[in-house]
């Protein structure tokens, strides 16, 4: 038998995991050294619940007498109280000796109440969990174990059953770091997993008030209220997440899932709530696609990403905050910040959008810095609103785009083509965010326990996104994009992310390919996806020398082109079960498939290869060029 310790901060409480402990070891036959005295209390303790053990100090020693031990343990032991009272806890058992023995000293000294949660396993498999309470009182120690049993032949198989399953779903949410709550008439009713989440025990009040909501941070309260303000029998789901600070102080970000049911009349029936701690799956604590994107933008103070700019749910990145020249603790967002614009129709515009009498705005204006008309700066904004399931979103950006006199005309002359080329890039940004994030939920769904895993790949999405994005706002050209310009980019993008990983990216691209972004930014995510599970895949081994994902592009002839991409790994075992099971081949294919491509598992040698050929824009088909060779790919 072995002991493993792990003290949790966040908890303030002290695991201890045994493994394989023998009964035989747990407790010695030795002689008492102290005739036992009769405790205080002692007839009562015999009709508590929860195992009482008592241990007295000895003076200039880190020993202990044991005054009594639990009658739940007792009985596990077959053994009495004369057994072991009166007897060094060190000698009487050492087993746990060693374990509580510096809890015991600590609580001794500071006085403080000490919480512990041992697990006893056998075979990997959790049989008992004991939630331990450590007091001094009066001189003497007290241990108040509280037992979760896996059987009991006290009570019928029904009851046993019944119990087996709550004392399950209790374990389960706390390895799993999750809660959820049932709300009927006004009424709620907490799962064990919630109070592990607030670090905090079960109150008399909880059953009349959020206790989740009451916790969320300032910051997070207006998405809240907007939450219980939309539920309806037409949005009757949602999914988020959120920030709290636990009594204790500690920030946790939580995976949030709430469904209500409504009546024929569209009032409110019922409500459940689902919670995740995901605070610990991301050191950054960066959890949703929107994090990383805001955080792409956080750098560039000319151009600001505007997540939900017409809802109180906002998110900007740092440049708005630069442009506007008001810290972002100190911004309160409100159509006050309209009086500084100085072109009247922009604001009457804005106003309308917001209203939703209009769908989308693309002005250029001019904005008095904290109302000073000394200080003034030309930016661009677009905004759209759009809905995604029954529910109204909207992004934007704002650019600063303040210029001499001169060029300022000169804008003023191109704009009406500026616009159109703007609004292109803009309505791409909001289409490639759509689709990431159709990919999170699949993922989510697949990977749902491995959330490393999918922050893994929509990094590597996003910064492809991100480079495709920062590459096209600068041109006027969206259907002729050099493709070697994109390629080489991705690969120090990739050897960025994967540094740590010592992997080889190389790419051998024919300059004189060019495509549209049509084509260009599927491709990209195609590519994305096959480095990815060569990564993950390809080289198990971490200290295999020469780690190398190569990747070839070429003409087959003047409409036609091939990417073959390679890996020198330990190549691919079961290509069926790649083909039939496997998330990432079914996004690959219908990435394929959105380029009019086919998609090839190449035999290789060594490690594993792929080839997918693609026409270079949507005019032209596999099948019109390839016909001739009776539909086959050579």
């Amino acid at each position: 038998m072995h002991i493993e310790r792990q003290y949790r901060e966040l908890e303030e409480i002290e695991e201890v995991r045994v493994y394989n402990a023998d009964k035989n070891e747990i407790f010695n036959d030795v002689p008492p050294v102290k005739k036992p005295k009769k405790l205080r209390l002692s007839n009562v303790m015999k009709h508590v619940p929860s195992d009482i053990n008592v241990f007295l100090p000895l003076e200039d020693s880190d020993d202990y007498i044991v005054e009594r031990i639990g009658w739940n343990l007792l009985e596990r032991l077959n053994l009495k109280q004369e057994d072991v009272t009166g007897r060094k806890f060190s000698e009487v058992s050492p087993f746990y000796y060693e374990i509580f023995k510096d809890s015991l000293k600590e609580v001794y000294e500071t006085g403080k109440t000490k919480a512990m949660r041992i697990f006893y396993y056998r075979s990997d498999k959790i049989q008992t969990l004991a939630n331990i309470h450590i007091i001094c009182d009066e001189g003497e120690l007290f241990a108040i174990s509280d037992l979760k049993k896996a059987t009991s032949d006290a009570k019928t198989p029904e009851e046993q059953q019944k119990e087996d399953d709550e004392n399950k779903a209790t374990l389960i949410e706390y390895f799993s770091q999750t809660g959820s709550y049932y709300k009927t008439r006004d009424e709620y009713t907490w799962t064990p997993g919630i109070y592990n989440i607030i670090n905090r025990s079960k109150e008399a009040g909880d059953s009349f008030y959020n206790i989740i909501f009451d916790l969320v941070i300032p910051e997070d309260k207006p998405l809240v209220e907007e939450l219980l303000k939309t539920m309806s029998p037409e949005t009757d789901t949602y999914e988020n997440i959120i920030r709290i600070k636990t009594p204790g102080g500690h920030m946790k970000y939580l995976d949030t899932y709430l469904y209500s049911k409504f009546d024929e009349n569209g009032e409110e029936v019922s409500q459940y709530g689902l919670f995740k701690d995901i605070s610990v799956d991301s050191h950054k604590h960066m959890t949703r696609p929107v994090d990383f994107m805001l955080n792409g933008f956080n750098h560039n103070s000319k151009l600001s990403l505007l997540v939900e700019p017409l809802s109180k749910r906002y998110e900007f990145s740092e440049g708005f905050y630069k442009m506007i020249e008001i810290p972002k603790n100190e911004y309160i967002h409100s159509e006050e910040i309209l009086e500084n614009i100085i072109e009247t129709d922009v604001k009457n515009d804005i106003k309308r959008l917001n209203a939703g009498e209009i769908n989308e705005i693309n002005k250029v204006f001019t904005y008095k810095v904290n109302g000073d008309e000394e200080n003034l700066k030309i930016c661009e904004l677009f905004i759209e609103r759009f809905k995604y399931g029954n529910q109204e979103h909207s992004i934007g950006f704002l650019t600063d785009i303040t210029l001499s006199r001169r060029k300022q005309q000169e804008l003023i002359k191109s704009n009406a083509t500026k616009n159109i080329l703007i609004k292109e890039v803009h309505h791409r940004v909001k289409n490639n965010l759509q689709v990431l994030n159709s990919f999170l939920n699949l993922e989510r769904r697949e990977y749902g326990d491995n959330p490393n895993r999918i922050l893994d790949n929509m990094q590597a999405r996003l910064s492809s996104l991100a480079l495709l994005h920062e590459k096209t706002y600068n041109t006027e050209d969206f259907i002729n994009i050099n493709l070697e310009d994109y390629m080489k980019d991705q690969d120090e993008s990739l050897h960025m992310l994967f540094r740590a990983k010592d992997i080889n990216f190389t790419s051998d691209v024919n300059p004189e390919i060019h495509l549209s972004m049509d084509v260009i930014t599927p491709l990209l995510l195609i590519v994305d996806e096959l480095t990815m599970n060569a990564i993950k895949h390809a080289f198990p081994d971490p200290d295999m020398p020469n780690k190398t994902i190569s990747k070839k592009i070429d003409f087959i002839d003047d409409y036609i082109c091939e990417l073959i991409l390679r890996d020198n790994g330990v190549g691919l075992k079961d290509p069926d079960a790649l083909i039939n099971h496997n998330l990432g081949w079914e996004i690959i294919n219908s990435l394929t498939r959105q380029i009019n491509g086919e998609l090839e598992i190449l035999d290789c040698d060594v490690g594993t290869g792929f080839k997918i050929i693609f026409p270079v824009n949507f005019d032209h088909t596999l099948e019109y060029h390839l016909g001739d060779k009776g539909g086959e790919l050579e």
